[in-house]
């Protein structure tokens, strides 16, 4: 009998024995070396690496409560979810994400391909590093797995099928409350608002009915409309880079959503890293940020448009006009969720560290009003967002209302 067959939280003294046990990977008898990598809130993440070859593989493992807060307990289920998703987003845009080799029910951990060779993007991007490969990267990947997962591509009883098979509901709720709800009223006493901007956010979010109503339409949206399989948290937290390619990992959050969700999450993680390389005067890495979000919105679009033409099978969504008018609310949507996600991660509990580690507290300041000011533009006038320039034209628009 095995001691891992029960579920407890593993330590990197136990992680060893697990890798060895569970799979054939490494040479019998070779000397391992395991660290705790794990920089996000809900999971642990270890590296295991032979010390003579470098073989390396990554173990990770869902905690029964989140690292930010013991008092909020969650599903380990989500590990199963998060690796289920990989291989069929591997089988769809193969190369753009890492390679899953067990998930390990009882233990509720998922054995993957080690990306030591890549550096995790938010980082790389605070270090004002820049990317020609990430647009092209990440919209192949945004098309590729969100579009096949659709009723216009997909048979429908087997995507009704996915739906409940990637059925979420405690990381959902989770979206809802910190994304969709207390950004907007600090209902549950969560948000982290920087003194200095404290009379700024009582105005232009906790009293804007016209705002909540806006956004109270989008949360009911985002809660019923199963478009496609989504990766639900796709910021630069989640992606690996490196001069030579992308790879999308961490997709625990995934359920069945809107595609505008994800691809907001895009652009507006863009605009974190735009804060930071301003705050420290990195001239051409801005530059390099808000042409690559134009890039993002405008290849995403080409690429679904192709694809749609390929790989389109329901008769009505044949129609002449209905692919263009599918991928119009899909833009909408994306600059609703743009403006989301910027609000929640400059006033909610789950902060961006572009943004945080800011040292300069006027420029940080600064950075928080134009997010807000941003994101109440994307989300108010969603509509009227139909291109890349557009997002831009948002970000903008909020600096030079601030710089007057």
């Amino acid at each position: 009998m095995s001691r891992f067959d029960s579920y407890f939280l593993m330590k990197e003294a136990d992680v060893a024995e697990y890798i060895n046990e569970k799979l054939d990977f490494f040479a019998s008898g070779a000397q391992l070396e395991v660290k705790e990598i794990g920089d996000g809130n809900l999971n642990y993440v270890f590296r295991i690496r032979e010390e003579k070859t470098r073989k390396s593989i990554i173990v990770k493992q869902a905690g029964e409560a989140l690292r930010i807060s013991a008092e909020m307990k969650i599903s380990t289920d989500r590990n199963r979810i998060e690796s289920e998703i990989l291989l069929l987003q591997y089988k769809y845009a193969p190369g753009l994400v890492p390679k899953i080799y067990q998930y390990d029910t009882v233990m509720c951990a998922c054995i993957m391909e080690d990306l030591s060779d890549y550096q995790l993007m938010r980082y790389a991007l605070m270090e004002h590093k820049t990317f020609p490969r990430f647009a092209d990267d990440v919209t192949t990947y945004m098309v590729n797995t969100l579009l096949n997962t659709t009723d216009v591509v997909m048979e429908h009883k087997e995507k009704k099928g996915l739906v409940k098979s990637f059925i979420n509901p405690e990381l959902c709720e989770i979206t809802e409350d910190l994304v969709y709800t207390e950004p907007y009223n600090n209902v549950n006493k969560r948000n982290l608002v920087t003194p200095a901007n404290a009379q700024f956010v009582q105005k232009e979010l906790y009293d804007d009915e016209a705002l909540h109503l806006e956004v109270a339409k989008l949360k009911f949206e985002f809660m019923n409309n199963a478009q496609a399989l989504i990766h639900g948290d796709l910021h630069t937290g989640s992606v690996f880079v490196n001069q030579q390619g992308t790879r999308v990992f961490d997709p625990e959050f995934a359920f069945y959503g809107p595609m505008g969700y994800d691809i907001g999450n895009v652009i507006a993680n863009l605009f974190f890293a735009w804060d930071n390389g301003n705050a420290a005067g990195a001239k051409d890495f801005c530059d390099w940020v808000l042409k690559t979000a134009v890039e993002v919105i405008d290849l995403f679009k080409k690429k679904f448009l192709v694809c749609y033409a390929q790989r389109v099978t329901d008769v009505m969504a044949k129609t002449k006009g209905f692919a263009e008018y599918y991928l119009n609310t899909i833009i909408i949507d994306t600059a609703a969720c743009t403006g989301l996600e910027l609000i929640r991660r400059t006033v909610g509990m789950a902060q961006v560290k572009d943004v945080t580690t800011i040292a300069d507290q006027e420029k940080r300041v600064f950075a928080e009003r134009v997010n807000i000011i941003c994101a109440k533009d994307c989300i108010v006038n969603r509509r009227n967002f139909v291109t890349g320039d557009d997002f831009v034209q948002a970000f903008l628009r909020a600096l030079k209302a601030l710089k007057v």
